[in-house]
């Protein structure tokens, strides 16, 4: 939920000082729109039911229905209802996507729960996962057909990203392409987001042009930011090298491949390394925390943050927009 103290360790928890009414507004909405969210993923059995709201359920941080409600908010009295359709919208094609990406990771947890595919199988995962992008194709359509048109736009660069990940780099640079895959997997989500929050709001092209520039930019510096937060946070809730042991590309650990210091050999030789015994993660952990490539991360994102607070200079003063700028606050603040 909104708060008006400075904590940044949840896209939710907005630093800034934001008015008490315009915080108790975005937290009732955020509320209607996690009792919409199970609503909307009930099926004809209760089996089905259960399975399609396993993952809603294990918990989030709905970072997409909260920029829609933000951005929904750059007008005065947007329409309630439909900014919470385009809100649940955004969130279950985000969902769905959860249950074809753990099918396709291997994933045994998320958000630790066990994944769907764990406690099912991988054929009821992807049918799942199906049913909520049918039951977000149904919300879409009740909005109208610019609507529907972004999010097909958008859930076809989340598959081309998915799809980019899975073959690999080819002829690009590994940074590149690992920057690609995030802008095209989780940048795109974010970027509809902000722009359906927008449209809600009646807002200009211009402004949803910014929104949709923003949205990109900070969705990106989010994912940079959990980058960095499994290799050197302790406290995150998140276990510390987990994406290090499953050899998961992150923006430290490529900025470290690019060494050519003969200090870095050990490093390198433990990035190739299998680190499923804990004594080689910890080691590797202990070097990534160490090397540049974690001080040069955290700038990265830093730049990028700026980035995404000079696309909001187009959008109308209030609060609305003091909060969007006050998430690219947020995310430096979690990675440092």
């Amino acid at each position: 939920m909104l708060s008006g103290v400075p904590v940044a360790t949840q896209p939710a928890d907005l630093v800034g000082d934001l008015p008490g009414e315009f915080i108790a507004r975005v937290n009732a909405l955020l509320d209607l729109i996690e009792e919409r969210l199970g609503e909307a993923a009930v099926a004809d059995t209760d089996w089905v039911t259960e399975a399609a709201q396993h993952t809603i359920h294990a918990g989030g941080k709905r970072f997409r229905p909260l920029l829609v409600v933000l951005a929904g908010l750059l007008a005065d009295e947007p329409d309630t209802d439909a900014l919470v359709r385009a809100a649940l919208v955004m969130e279950l094609t985000h969902v769905a996507s959860l249950y074809h990406d753990d099918v396709m990771d291997e994933a045994e947890l998320r958000r630790g729960a066990p994944t769907a595919n764990r406690r099912w199988d991988n054929t009821v995962a992807i049918l799942v996962g199906d049913f909520l992008f049918a039951r977000a194709s149904s919300l879409v359509a009740t909005l109208g057909t610019d609507y529907v048109r972004l999010q097909a736009d958008t859930f076809a660069r989340l598959v081309q990203g998915q799809i980019a990940e899975t073959r690999g780099p080819l002829d690009a640079e590994l940074l590149d392409h690992y920057l690609q895959v995030v802008a095209d997997k989780t940048g795109s989500l974010i970027a509809a987001s902000t722009t359906f929050g927008g449209m809600v709001a009646g807002a200009s092209p211009e402004v949803l042009a910014a929104l949709a520039a923003y949205g990109e930019e900070i969705g990106v510096v989010f994912q940079l930011s959990d980058d960095i937060i499994d290799i050197a946070s302790d406290s995150s809730g998140k276990t510390p090298g987990t994406d290090l042991r499953a050899g998961v590309p992150t923006l430290p650990t490529l900025l470290a491949r690019r060494s050519t210091d003969p200090a870095d050999a050990r490093l390198l030789a433990l990035l190739d390394a299998d680190l499923s015994a804990d004594d080689d993660l910890a080691e590797a952990l202990g070097l990534m925390r160490a090397h540049p490539s974690v001080a040069q991360s955290r700038e990265e994102i830093r730049r990028r943050a700026e980035v995404a607070r000079a696309h909001l200079a187009p959008l109308p003063e209030g609060p609305a927009k003091d909060a969007l700028a006050a998430l690219c606050d947020g995310v430096i603040s979690r990675s440092a």
